[in-house]
């Protein structure tokens, strides 16, 4: 078992002091956006014995089991993370293997370089992802049905908004929200800009479901996704409330800190609040247009104490253990690779006392007892 040396990655959106807090340091005053727990190329954890990623690529097979290293190859599949969202993250969306597949391979044919800002693809891997809350968390997560979005949009009275308004009332369903994303991110910027600008002084005033719009708006003036946003789902996740992001579901963190797990991959298409490429043919290939619940999930109970956030994809399994008693243990040994991650309390994992923040990476078949009084989060695969 080896304790994690992490990665805190300092993107603009981050919080200067929900992770400070969580690991009880003090605030450097720059934002501390995510804290990467994994074998990712791009910040590895580091442990006693080189990097997580050399530690595998030595010995793949016992590190992570023969039946993990026969499905998803010689890697970690997974990647965790605490992510602490101070402003609201780009509107987004992921692909699906077989897109992912066929965009790489494209983008490699032609010559685009992996680190050039309008790249795409930079792997060939799905990025299905699950968000679970430690504080409360606001998101945004799939289409609103679309005659509710034609309401909210119509009741801010902005007569540029109209054209958008009666397109969400057309047939089929999947085809007026296609339009009218379109419709948005192909707009005049400059005409944009100034809807936006109206948008954001009608969503302060009017207050109530409009609050989180407004705050949008205000990190990003003039931005179409603000207009954007407003066709989504706005929901606020409660401590251990969850969500999963499939394929083609547009989505954006907009406050909160979170313990976060993904598919190893850096694929991600932006459909706005950000200053970053948007690729809008691209983007409507990928975005899945219908509306849906946003599915918050809570977790499993087994009769082991082990609470389950159930997924449809195997590159990773989130679970929790909630400690009430310092002398009981836990045997969470288990023939596939795992991190271990405490977010409270105090927790002994093997030789290694844990405080929030801290984890360990526990080889496939390593015995893995755990005790104390706190909230462990379990990270693996299934295979």
């Amino acid at each position: 078992m080896d304790r994690l040396d992490n990665t805190i990655r300092p993107y603009a959106w981050g919080s200067p002091t929900a992770i400070p807090h969580l690991l009880g340091t003090e605030p450097t005053g720059e934002p501390q956006a995510e804290m990467w727990m994994g074998a990712h190329p791009g910040a590895p954890s580091r442990t006693g014995r080189g990097t997580l990623v050399e530690v595998i690529d030595a010995a793949p097979e016992k590190e992570l089991g023969p039946a993990a290293v026969a499905k998803f190859g010689p890697r970690l599949p997974f990647l965790l993370k605490i992510l602490a969202a101070g402003a609201p993250l780009s509107l987004q969306v992921h692909p699906d293997l077989a897109q992912a597949k066929e965009g790489y391979v494209d983008e490699e044919r032609r010559g685009i370089p992996v680190d050039a800002p309008h790249r795409n693809y930079k792997d060939a891997n799905h990025k299905p992802e699950l968000i679970c809350a430690l504080t409360e968390f606001d998101g945004l997560c799939g289409f609103r049905d679309p005659l509710e979005a034609a309401g909210l949009l119509d009741d801010l009275g902005i007569d540029s908004l109209k054209p958008y308004v009666d397109l969400l009332h057309a047939h089929p369903e999947d085809a007026a929200l296609r339009e009218v994303l379109t419709a948005i991110l192909t707009a005049d910027p400059e005409e944009m800009s100034r809807t936006v600008a109206e948008a954001a002084a009608a969503c302060t005033r009017l207050g109530g479901a409009y609050a989180p719009y407004a705050d949008i708006a205000h990190h990003y003036p003039g931005d179409p996704g603000v207009i954007a946003a407003m066709l989504l789902n706005h929901v606020r996740l409660q401590p251990g409330e969850a969500l999963y992001l499939g394929a083609g579901v547009p989505h954006a963190y907009l406050n909160g800190l979170g313990v976060e797990i993904m598919a190893n991959s850096d694929n991600v298409l932006r459909c706005g609040l950000t200053p970053k490429h948007v690729d809008v043919p691209e983007l409507l290939r990928i975005v899945r247009f219908r509306p849906s619940d946003p599915g918050v999930l809570r977790p499993e109970a087994s009769p082991d104490g082990e609470e389950v956030y159930e997924t449809p994809i195997d590159e990773f399994r989130l679970s929790r253990y909630v400690l009430p008693e310092a002398g009981s243990v836990h045997d969470l040994t288990r023939a596939t690779p795992q991190i271990l991650l405490c977010t409270a309390g105090t927790v002994r994992a093997g030789e290694h006392d844990l405080s929030p923040g801290r984890s360990v990476f526990v080889p496939a078949g390593e015995k893995a007892e755990v005790s104390g009084t706190g909230t462990l989060f379990r990270a693996t695969v299934v295979a």
